[in-house]
């Protein structure tokens, strides 16, 4: 996904642009610090005050440099308003966080006005479309069977979540002035690999076919999840 983001990102802004990021959700803050060390400023946004801890603890193992361009707000997803200016980003990231919203339009639309005009909507979601593909794997009929007319599932955490549709979220994006602009696959091949699975011998290339279906029909509409670029009218 990381090298999804990059081409986005390279193929909307100018070579060394320093972008004003969003990361809505930012858990221990993968992805913010990733970008603050590609130059870019970055501001977390995190509800959770063990995920808060950990991405500070963090970024205080980085540069000074690095640390310079990150700032940690402690804040619920859906209080972007309360917290910053319209238009006051370049690229906005909400990953791994519309499972836990029951009803997400609130939230697309507050983060969509985040962003500045041609700024960019990066989310990742689980795929509805494919709930039956992980149980259907693991050669659990019953669980696949159920999953064909639901979008709610039980993470591997054991947390009742649930998942979006692509038509669904295309039709949201548009109604909240980001449309879509391009979408991928993650972890289409993947999925059922346990957490704590060593990396295999050949990594680069298992990503490099996991890239290639994730952008490709029709493995990347069985994928487990969805990556979806919106470009603010």
């Amino acid at each position: 996904m990381a090298r999804q983001l990059d081409e986005q990102i390279a193929g909307r802004f100018p070579v060394g642009q320093r972008l004003r990021v969003l990361d809505v959700g930012m858990g221990q803050g993968t992805q913010a610090l990733r970008l603050a060390r590609a130059g870019h400023q970055v501001t977390g946004l995190e509800q959770d005050p063990t995920m808060v801890a950990a991405a500070r603890a963090a970024l205080a193992a980085e540069p000074e440099g690095i640390r310079e361009r990150v700032r940690i707000i402690e804040g619920d997803g859906r209080d972007t308003g309360v917290h910053f200016l319209p238009g006051s980003f370049d690229v906005v990231l909400c990953h791994g966080v519309l499972m836990y919203v029951e009803e997400p339009d609130a939230l697309l639309a507050g983060v969509a006005r985040m962003l500045a005009h041609g700024g960019l909507l990066s989310l990742l979601v689980r795929n509805g479309d494919a709930l039956a593909m992980r149980p259907g794997l693991y050669g659990d009929w019953g669980g696949a069977l159920a999953a064909f007319d639901t979008v709610a599932y039980r993470n591997r955490l054991g947390l009742d979540v649930r998942a979006d549709r692509l038509e669904t979220l295309t039709a949201t994006l548009a109604g909240i002035g980001a449309p879509l602009h391009t979408w991928y696959g993650v972890r289409v091949f993947t999925d059922t690999v346990a957490d704590d699975a060593e990396a295999p011998a050949d990594v680069d290339t298992l990503l490099a076919v996991e890239e290639r279906a994730g952008r490709s029909d029709p493995y990347r509409r069985v994928a487990a999840l969805l990556h979806l670029c919106g470009v603010r009218d």
